[in-house]
């Protein structure tokens, strides 16, 4: 039987109950949908974290620290001394997967300080509401995206988890961040962002010692977005800048999945 093209994106768990699918598998309106989808997981994941770190301890930190202008801010993110504050907001002392834990910490602590200085979430609301029935009875998290395109080649993913009382829900907030990445890799392909070119914008920066910071968040300040996504995806292009100069600097805009994977395996 063919599977017809389609994202379908669910959600239920306690009072959380969204639930939408697309099935116009029009380039502009997946990047819209998948935008959406990105923004509405990225504020659950913390909520799922609680029992494995001090959320509400990060969020006070990421407030202190967003006092601080940008550079400084992002100065402030990299050093040791942050690492240790968050190693103290992490719930485990087993010292390889207390650095787990740490860089899923840290991630958070750059989204918290980054939230109120330039977008780091795309122009889309997140999804909020049931618009269709749901494909599971239980409490769950799904994400499937089937779509076969001349242009983009094949996409098929499953991301599901079905939650009992038995989930940790640091397992939830695993799903949520590969959810994430899965939609970080997929959206500049129907959006049409030139994430070469924007490497390439970053090109000049190697090895980033901590010297150097400022000048990659200056680069990103004078990030011509225009020049390489055409509307509506221009302020989407904006948040790919930003995911690269981060990256250059040794940070992440996104929770790291693989990190969470790791810790669960072995915890």
């Amino acid at each position: 039987m063919k599977v017809e093209d389609q994202i379908v994106f669910t959600a239920r768990h306690g009072s959380w109950k969204v639930a939408d699918r697309l099935i116009d598998m029009e380039d502009e309106k997946i990047a819209h949908f998948i935008a959406s989808i990105a923004n509405t997981v990225n504020a659950k994941i913390p909520e799922y974290l609680t029992e494995v770190m001090n959320v509400a301890g990060i969020a006070s930190l990421a407030e202190e620290m967003g006092r601080k202008d940008l550079s400084d801010a992002i100065v402030a993110l990299k050093s040791p001394g942050t690492a240790r504050k968050l190693g103290q907001l992490v719930f485990e002392e087993d010292k390889k997967l207390k650095k787990l834990l740490v860089d899923v910490a840290r991630a958070l602590l750059v989204r918290g300080v980054l939230s109120g200085k330039v977008p780091i979430d795309y122009p889309e609301e997140p999804l909020t509401e049931v618009r269709i029935v749901f494909p599971y009875n239980e409490d769950h998290v799904n994400f499937t995206a089937f779509h076969l395109s001349a242009e983009h080649g094949k996409w098929r993913a499953v991301r599901r988890l079905i939650i009992d009382d038995k989930t940790p829900m640091a397992d939830v907030a695993r799903l949520l961040a590969s959810i994430n990445e899965s939609i970080t890799a997929k959206l500049p392909v129907y959006a049409g962002i030139d994430v070469d070119g924007i490497d390439s914008w970053f090109g000049e920066f190697k090895k980033v010692r901590k010297s150097d910071i400022p000048a990659v968040v200056e680069k990103y300040r004078h990030f011509p977005a225009e020049n390489y996504a055409s509307e509506p995806f221009v302020e989407h292009a904006r948040v790919y800048a930003l995911r690269k100069a981060l990256e250059k600097i040794g940070l992440s805009l996104d929770v790291p999945a693989k990190s969470l994977e790791k810790y669960l395996e072995k915890k």
